[in-house]
């Protein structure tokens, strides 16, 4: 039996010859694997090129239960992404949160709350024009409401410190080493009003930028089980060197 579904590209890998693996995460499937034929013909019913991170595909797919590698029998391109794949600045940014994405997102249950945002945010960084070297710091702060982790911002006072093991700000230094020091946790109080809508407003130093990535990836992994190196950061943070 076929469904229909939207799907958002996360990463792929050559299988063999005439196969890939991708993996996605759908609006009915929540996070799922496709096997993909490396055809590059145009009248394929699933061409490899519709398959490059962030892209956002209406498909036709066949899921069975006891499988773990499903297959998609036809896809085409749901949200043109022109501007993502050309703009060599967005482009390496779509490489980076969809490596994030990957990584950090292994639920099999659909949300449709989270697929909207990744959707909304897709859109928004096709046609962003100011406050491209903050999107990424929005986007990953932003996916925490819907990781279920997101802190309580509201607790921040002056001179306070971010307990990052416990997700709020506290006035005295907590009994354990994952926390900011008083700088630190005021540019994260500050970070935490950034929006989409504003982010061209707010400006950051390079080595200020790449402690903020760097923490905010810390927080991460203390709260998201085994979530590994992400392995574009260096290529992404070179962007704004």
């Amino acid at each position: 039996m076929l469904n229909k579904t939207r799907g958002i590209v996360l990463h792929s890998i050559p299988y063999n010859d005439k196969y890939s693996i991708v993996y996605m995460y759908t609006e009915r499937f929540g996070r799922a694997t496709y096997m993909v034929a490396r055809s590059r013909g145009k009248k394929s019913p699933v061409s490899r090129a519709l398959f490059m991170p962030l892209s956002v595909l209406e498909m036709e797919v066949e899921h069975k239960n006891k499988r773990d590698i499903h297959r998609i029998k036809e896809s085409r391109v749901h949200i043109p992404l022109n501007e993502l794949f050309c703009n060599p600045v967005k482009n390496i940014l779509a490489l980076f949160l969809a490596e994030v994405l990957y990584r950090a997102i292994k639920e099999t249950e659909p949300d449709t709350r989270l697929f909207e945002f990744l959707v909304r945010s897709i859109q928004y960084l096709e046609v962003a024009d100011k406050g491209i070297a903050n999107f990424h710091l929005v986007f990953l702060l932003q996916l925490l409401n819907y990781l279920g982790v997101y802190p309580n911002t509201e607790s921040y006072v002056a001179n306070s410190y971010f307990d990052m093991l416990n997700g709020e700000f506290i006035t005295r230094l907590p009994l354990h080493r994952h926390y900011l020091n008083q700088v630190e946790s005021m540019v994260f109080a500050r970070l935490f009003r950034i929006s989409f809508e504003n982010m061209g407003v707010y400006t950051f130093g390079r080595q200020e930028r790449v402690n903020i990535i760097h923490r905010i990836l810390e927080y991460y992994r203390l709260h998201i089980p085994d979530l590994p190196e992400i392995k574009s950061l260096s290529v992404m943070q070179s962007l704004f060197d």
